[in-house]
């Protein structure tokens, strides 16, 4: 042995981060407060047989208790009594210092703290190489290994999960942590918090207790160990007999909890008492000073007979495994030296003596107990059999090293994303909803944004503004800022603070000033992504109308709590704790899901990442093949958008990356979601019948060889029309160039039509293209025949009908109050060309790059707006429109027309005669396209020339949308590689093969 001692501390570097105890000065805490409960909240029990049959000893388990106790010399008895913090982040020097505890002194467990979960498995494997018998291996995960190690998925805090009514999902927590902590060797995870934390002072507890409720913190903690102990690992409650009411830090200094015995057993120790019903493994016992419990003065509770024998195993009857909190905490420490303060503690009852501050001079002074009778044979093997039944069951009778292949991907499953959207999905809180501001339903209204606290807010505007037009506005001076604020209808202001438990996270002085004069003058919704507490400091909440707690500031939580102002997803959670007189404990409204597209993880909908993932590789595929330079991906299923991606850029020459907000040409998509809806609210209003004839729609075709054309066959492509008319042609010189007789360089009277930049054309061409359909010969066979005309007809009817150009119907009808904010004709009125993918180098009419003006020519001729072509757009906003049809009319609360009419829309009328379309929608119709053969026969959808499609498959709920600019950069020797490479083809193969049956 050694002749000098190893002193480690071992839970001094990160103090503040141990997740033990609370509070900073010794403060008395009144009896003020008595039951903290609510009536209403259903108490929550689980299955107990399977909890039984788990815990059972065995004789087999005895036997090898007895065998290996039988062999032990006392030091490695004493040292199955510790358990020691290790890190996984320092030297060699440490490990060393850890090596020497296990091999010298025989300690029987290890705690890990920071690190990584690579490097905590290598270390883990040394370490249990060195020791006789098996380690146990614990952490602090309170929120998941992300607590104590980079690169590990962080959970909810229990604040948060306290919102939360469905406590499956609590379960599903549980087990996802008890499964990562399995996987890298860990037996016992040091949570869940039982603390009732009606303190809302309480600089230890706050986010990490389950809410000041007693049976909503009992329950969401019964359902927590079940889904941890169901996994195989051990669940310990924490700090015993109750931490939640103190204004102290006990790694600090010694909490005063000045109760009266009945109030802690009323509320403090309920939480217990019913998890020890349940089957709890473990208690950590806290240092705190309870006169009510322990008369003698100042004495840590871990440290006192009365509370760990008396109280906890004899009154309550646990016969667990029980823990102190940290040894090295000045709660503990302050009241003893090293080794004198362990023997205290295990005296008093505890079976595991955690943190010690001095482990060596522990160990020889239990030794020096134990030959002196101060401790007995007895007690000592009462704790040491307990510890190795407990090893018996976490399976260390055969312990197998730790697996280091994939442990970084086993640790980051997509799972965890998923079970994360359904978290706050059911967390995020409404507290007020005046005049039923939430959710926000019409989107034609002006909206602005203010950002306040000192986090980021990325996600929270992004997802916002994929559901209208949001205006960020920032000003240094309130009175400037009031004045800009009179322009909008609405103000959303978010606060934003670190996602740090522990932080402070309250409104400055400036901002508080701020959002109360806002809020005097406007509409605003307030959402919070802190700590409910953060509240404490608003001492009005009358002039806001809308307020939403949202707990954390993570990029999910920032999506989903986006996606209830909105309506995607409505409002479930409960306040988890009391707001002063303003607001009580399970508080929280519900609010109206408006059937707006939400944004989730793929298995939320039944669909596997990996799978869809494949994506990648196709899309790649297609932009190394020059079948198009850039694309847009868009998957949806049941209302949750659950892929979107970008890949390549706008040209060949590397030139601007695709973003998801760039607009493409959707070329003949624009008949699906422009006209067609506009035509569909006209049957639906019954201005139209599918019988009625084109004379009837237009007297302009009257006399004409269409005019007993009826609707129907005009929306089937079933009325003998001719598929196209080069229109252009006509209008050029003999040397190929637009003629001066129909076109000018800059506008002029009679010449504003604007075909491209420097090109207009005379105004009444129009009328031409009109006359020339109108005379065109009939097809010599009634037969299908796909035909632009249709469109460039009912594009008159309608702004003939309405007296209003289709660019304001659309608009009007539908993309202003469905959030498409961008979806137009005409693109460069608005956007940037930087943000339009091109579509073709033209050198046969325009003779000039193709940007932000339709490449249909015909369109092109209309001035950009036709009711075949024309329309730019995203992903995003088509997607919404599919998801508009797969509802039959239904999206943002709104029915834009009745089911019955897309019904009669999306029908095969001359299936018999070969004709697989519906009125206006394409159809599966086999090996020829356009889709795969693995769509449903009541899929529907369109394609468009320029490489687009959008489909939805009713029967399983899905929208898919495939933009790019395959044209580019010319279509005169087309080979249309992307259509004969069945590219979208493959990925809507893809996509069927991710649904999870």
């Amino acid at each position: 042995m050694k002749d000098y001692i190893i002193k480690i501390s071992l839970c001094a570097s990160f103090l503040f981060l141990i997740t033990n105890c609370a509070v900073k000065k010794n403060n008395a805490i009144t009896d003020s407060k008595k039951d903290i409960t609510v009536k209403d909240t259903v108490v929550y029990k689980t299955d107990k047989s399977a909890k039984k049959t788990f815990f059972k000893d065995s004789d087999k388990e005895s036997a090898w208790v007895d065998s290996i106790y039988s062999k032990m010399t006392l030091r490695e008895k004493v040292g199955q009594l510790f358990m020691v913090s290790a890190y996984s982040n320092k030297d060699s020097v440490h490990v060393n210092q850890i090596k020497n505890l296990i091999e010298e002194y025989k300690v029987g467990s290890v705690i890990f703290f920071q690190g990584g979960p690579v490097r905590q498995a290598k270390l883990t494997n040394l370490y249990q190489s060195k020791a006789k018998v098996p380690l146990f291996i614990g952490i602090d995960a309170e929120w998941g290994l992300a607590m104590r190690l980079d690169s590990t998925y962080r959970y909810p805090w229990n604040m948060t999960l306290g919102a939360i009514q469905d406590l499956n999902l609590i379960e599903k927590v549980g087990r996802n942590m008890a499964n990562e902590n399995k996987r890298i060797g860990i037996h016992f995870n040091f949570a869940p918090v039982l603390d009732i934390n009606t303190n809302p002072k309480n600089p230890i507890i706050g986010n990490r207790s389950f809410g000041e409720d007693k049976v909503n913190v009992a329950n969401k903690a019964t359902a927590l160990i079940k889904g941890v102990q169901s996994q195989g690992v051990f669940s310990t409650g924490k700090h015993f007999p109750g931490h939640g009411d103190t204004a102290t830090d006990s790694h600090y200094a010694l909490p005063l909890v000045n109760f009266s015995k009945e109030r802690i057993d009323l509320v403090e120790l309920y939480p217990y008492k019913r998890l020890f019903d349940e089957g709890l493994v473990s208690v950590m016992v806290g240092h705190l000073n309870i006169p009510s419990l322990e008369p003698i003065p100042n004495l840590p509770s871990s440290t006192s007979y009365n509370v760990v024998t008396n109280l906890l195993q004899k009154e309550l009857g646990f016969d667990g495994l029980i823990f102190t909190d940290g040894l090295a905490m000045k709660g503990a420490s302050n009241f003893k030296g090293p080794g004198d303060l362990e023997i205290a503690a295990f005296l008093a009852g505890n079976d595991i003596l955690l943190c010690p501050e001095n482990v060596p001079v522990a160990v020889v002074k239990l030794e020096e107990a134990y030959t002196n009778s101060t401790i007995t044979e007895e007690r000592l093997a009462h704790s040491v059999k307990k510890i190795l039944h407990y090893k018996f069951k976490a399976g260390l009778n055969h312990y197998k090293p730790i697996e280091m292949a994939n442990i970084y991907n086993d640790l980051n499953p997509s799972q965890n994303d998923a079970l994360h959207y359904q978290l706050y999905e059911n967390a995020v809180t409404v507290l007020k909803n005046e005049k039923e501001i939430l959710p926000i339903k019409e989107l034609n209204q002006k909206i602005a944004y203010i950002k306040l606290g000192d986090d980021t807010n990325s996600a929270f505007v992004s997802t916002l503004k994929k559901y209208t037009e949001i205006t960020e506005v920032k000003d240094n001076n309130l009175d400037s800022l009031n004045q800009e604020l009179k322009k909008f209808d609405k103000v959303i202001i978010s606060f934003h603070k670190v996602n740090k438990p522990w932080e402070k996270q309250e409104f400055t002085l400036t901002e508080m000033l701020w959002l109360k004069e806002v809020a005097k003058h406007n509409k605003v919704i307030l959402d919070v992504f802190a700590k409910p507490y953060s509240l404490l400091s608003i001492t009005d909440f009358e002039d806001i109308e809308g307020l939403v707690v949202s707990y954390q500031n993570s990029d999910i939580s920032q999506v989903v709590s986006a996606e209830l102002l909105f309506g995607a997803v409505a409002a479930k959670g409960k306040l988890p704790v009391s707001i002063n007189n303003f607001f009580k404990v399970n508080d929280g409204l519900t609010t109206e899901k408006l059937n707006r597209l939400a944004f989730n993880a793929p298995e939320n909908v039944n669909m596997n990442p990996a799978i869809l993932s494949k994506i990648d590789a196709v899309a790649q595929k297609a932009i190394d093949g020059k079948m198009a330079p850039g694309i847009q991906v868009l998957v949806a299923r049941k209302g949750n958008v659950i892929f979107q991606k970008s890949y390549g850029s706008q040209t060949y020459d590397n030139g601007k990356k695709v973003t998801n907000s760039d607009l493409y040409d959707v070329a003949s998509i624009s008949k699906m979601i422009s006209t067609l809806p506009n035509v569909m609210q006209l049957y639906d209003k019954n201005k139209v019948t599918l019988d009625t004839k084109l004379k009837d729609m237009m007297p302009f075709f009257a006399k004409t060889n269409k005019e007993n054309i009826i609707f129907k066959d005009l929306l089937n492509h079933y009325a003998g029309l001719q598929a196209w008319i080069p229109f252009y042609t006509a209008t050029l010189d003999k040397n190929k160039n637009p003629s001066e007789k129909y076109y000018r360089k800059i506008a002029e009277n009679g010449f504003t039509t604007k075909v491209a930049d420097s090109l207009y054309l005379r105004n009444d061409y129009h009328d031409t293209i009109m006359k020339i359909i109108a005379d065109t010969p009939l097809l010599a066979k009634k037969e299908y025949r796909y035909s632009d005309f249709t469109f460039i007809i009912l594009k008159e009817y309608l702004e003939r009908k309405t007296h209003q150009k289709l660019e304001d119907l659309s608009k009007e009808n539908f993309y202003s109050t469905l959030g498409m904010n961008y979806t137009l004709y005409n693109p460069l009125d608005k956007f940037e060309k930087s943000n339009i993918a091109p579509t073709e180098i033209d050198n046969y009419f325009r003779h000039q790059p193709i940007q932000g003006y339709v490449h249909d020519m015909a369109a092109a001729m209309e001035g950009g707006v036709a009711g075949h072509a024309g329309i730019f757009s995203n992903a995003m906003d088509v997607a919404k429109m599919m998801q508009l049809f797969l509802q039959k009319g239904n999206y943002g609360g709104i029915q834009y027309f009745s089911p019955q009419t897309f019904d009669a829309f999306n029908t095969c009328y001359y299936k018999d005669k070969g004709v697989l379309r519906g009125l206006g929608f394409d159809k599966r119709i086999g090996k020829g396209g356009p889709t795969c053969e693995c769509v449903s026969e009541a899929s529907f959808g369109h394609t468009g020339f320029t490489g687009n499609m959008a489909w939805v498959d009713p029967k399983t709920e899905i929208v898919y949308v495939f933009l790019s600019n395959r044209t580019y950069p010319g279509v005169t020797n087309d080979e249309n590689k992307l259509a004969k490479g069945k590219i979208r083809e493959e990925i809507q193969q893809i996509i069927q093969e991710a649904i999870i049956k």
